[in-house]
């Protein structure tokens, strides 16, 4: 198995990449906003309204 990010052969300690290194590039990717899970919008999710907030006496 090869780093996802620079290709070289994969650290068992570091599995699936090579170093801390690449590891850190990558959970920056992550937080970044670089990486992405693509979602698709349902049409529940355009109806939802949150509940109203009543106030409490």
């Amino acid at each position: 198995m090869t780093c996802s990010i620079c290709t070289r052969e994969a650290d068992p300690k570091y599995k699936p990449f090579c170093s801390r290194r690449c590891a850190d590039i990558d959970l920056g990717k992550w937080l970044s906003g670089s990486y992405a899970i693509p979602a698709a919008v349902t049409e529940q999710e355009d109806d939802f309204e949150p509940p109203s907030q009543t106030p409490r006496q």
